[in-house]
């Protein structure tokens, strides 16, 4: 009788474990933005050096995350004197009567435009986000590529850091027309005598 005992014994338990099991909530997966930054000048200015490029990082998704050189008020910082005070801006929403969550992009540069793909943007133009996409603005091409996730809570962002030009690299299309010289008039020359840009509101 009392291996008959002890087998009844073992088959509660694992009843309690498989319904313990099921009754836990399920793990919510975390939408995840990976960001590949590319500038013909990092090995010389080393402007990528305040980002993060060893883990992900957790993003509240009521917080506005912010690229640019003020890294009082950015959340990534580029160390480049022609980067604008705040770049630009990434907002992660739920639209409208959907559960779809995606990013929402705006221009905070008064000097400088953005391109996100074949997209425009002058100071304060938005515009979602594409799931995969190139966002220039001077020298920099930054490749954003969006993994889905369920949670509403935060986000995470993974950055990443490419040697080669990213249009290149990764075999995309150009994002405009490219003259017969080869060099796409986005994408600035890396030169030492380009003009330092100056925030309209900031003092000389």
């Amino acid at each position: 009788m009392k291996p008959v005992k002890w087998l009844l014994t073992c088959f509660a338990g694992t009843l309690c474990i498989m319904s313990s099991f099921e009754d836990a909530e399920t793990e919510e997966t975390v939408p995840c933005l990976h960001m590949t930054f590319y500038h013909p000048c990092q090995g010389e200015k080393m402007m990528f050096r305040c980002l993060n490029f060893c883990r992900r990082e957790q993003v509240r998704a009521d917080e506005t995350a912010k690229f640019g050189r003020d890294s009082s008020v950015c959340r990534y910082s580029l160390m480049d004197a022609r980067v604008s005070r705040i770049q630009f801006s990434l907002q992660f929403y739920r639209k409208l009567h959907s559960s779809e969550c995606c990013f929402e992009i705006k221009n905070l540069s008064k000097r400088a435009k953005l391109t996100v793909n074949q997209t425009e943007l002058g100071y304060l133009n938005k515009v979602d986000l594409p799931w995969r996409c190139v966002i220039c603005f001077g020298d920099y091409q930054i490749l954003a590529e969006t993994q889905e996730g369920e949670s509403v809570d935060y986000f995470e962002t993974h950055l990443h850091l490419a040697e080669a030009p990213i249009l290149q690299e990764r075999s995309l299309p150009s994002l405009q027309p490219v003259p017969e010289s080869g060099i796409s008039s986005s994408i600035f020359l890396c030169q030492d005598k380009s003009p330092t840009e100056m925030d309209e509101n900031e003092p000389c």
